[in-house]
This record gives structure tokens, sequence and C-alpha cells, in this order.
């Protein structure tokens, strides 16, 4: 069977470097059209015909149940990774007439959740070797990544945007954002091995 609908999920991550996961996934069972009965007794029963309509669910190996639990854990993170970036829908351009208002984003809103984010990465432990290989890519650059939201916090900190902090924040983000990209790859091609199709 190929488990096409996990690495759909994904695709997303993969393909917006981590800035949003998608949110209620579901894992749908065998595309049965036999009606299925319930009584109080027993939560599946037979049809009238006496013909079994359980469905099974299905059988993942340990692997493949440790991609599944990781990506629910980073479905769970990514909530605070969605808001901090909601903070600056449209980009971040910082000038002095703007300044204030983008340290207001920076310190209220884009740092703290993108720091509860990266904690939650943090405690994220997957079993499988190769994938916490992955992870911990991952979690590099997603703190890569808030240490630039920092540097831009203190660039315009005071009445003059101090430029060489911004330039800094800019090299953390771009950094960040490319141990990000090689962990989603690394990623796909784990998912792949698992026989996940992207």
């Amino acid at each position: 069977m190929k488990k096409s609908w996990l690495l759909s999920l994904m695709m997303s991550f993969a393909l917006l470097g981590g800035a949003v996961l998608p949110t209620g996934a579901s894992v749908s069972a065998a595309s049965d059209t036999t009606p299925v009965y319930y009584d109080e007794n027993s939560a599946v029963t037979e049809d009238p015909a006496g013909e079994d309509t359980s469905v099974d669910e299905p059988e993942f190996t340990a692997d493949e149940a440790d991609l599944l639990d990781y990506i629910d854990q980073l479905e769970a993170a990514a909530v605070y990774e969605e808001r901090a970036f909601n903070s600056f829908k449209g980009g971040m351009t910082i000038t002095s007439a703007n300044r204030k208002s983008i340290f207001l984003k920076l310190n209220n809103t884009a740092i703290p959740n993108y720091t509860k984010y990266v904690s939650k990465l943090k405690l994220i432990k997957p079993k499988n070797a190769e994938l916490q290989k992955i992870h911990a890519k991952l979690v590099k650059g997603s703190y890569t990544q808030l240490e630039a939201y920092q540097l831009f916090k203190q660039s315009v900190s005071k009445t003059k945007v101090n430029s060489t902090q911004l330039k800094q924040g800019n090299d953390k983000l771009a950094a960040g954002a490319k141990l990000i990209e090689q962990s989603n790859q690394e990623f796909i091609k784990y998912a792949n091995k698992l026989g996940f199709d992207l």
C-alpha cells in the first residue's frame, strides 16, 4: 500500500522551509464501501448478509510509527512557529519610520512564540537514529533563526537602526534557512525510504 497520505501532509513543510505545518491529518482506511453497522455491545458488527465489515487498521513498522509520532509532535510545535511568522505577514522591511513597530512585533509576538517553537522542538526525541540526525539539523536551523530574530530586535531597539546587527541577523536567518532546507530534504529521502511517497 502506498502511503502518500502522510507525505502529502509534509509537502507544505518541505516547500515552505519549515514555515508552517498543516494540521488535522487523518489516516483513512481502505476504500471499502461496505456498510458498517454499530450496536451498543461492540464497535463493529457484521452486516445482515453475515459478512465481516470490520476495517483493519494499517500496521506500521517501528520506524513508520516513529515517523508518524514525530510528525504529530512537529504539528503541535508548529502552532507557535505559525504565530511568530503571522506577526510579519507581508514581510519585514526595517526603516527608521517603522523601527518601533517592528521592535514591538519582535518583542511581543515573534520572539516569544518562536522561542516556544524551538523549545518544543528540543523536547522531541525520535527513536530512530536517522530521524534523530534529521531532527537535530531542524533544531539547529530553527535555533539559528531565533538568534537572527533576536539580532533584528537589538538592531531596532534604539532610535537609530543598527545596520551591523541587521546584517548579522540576515546572515543568521539565511544560515538557519539553509539548515532547515537540508533537514527537509533529508526528511523527504528518509520518508521515501520507508515507502511514503511525496
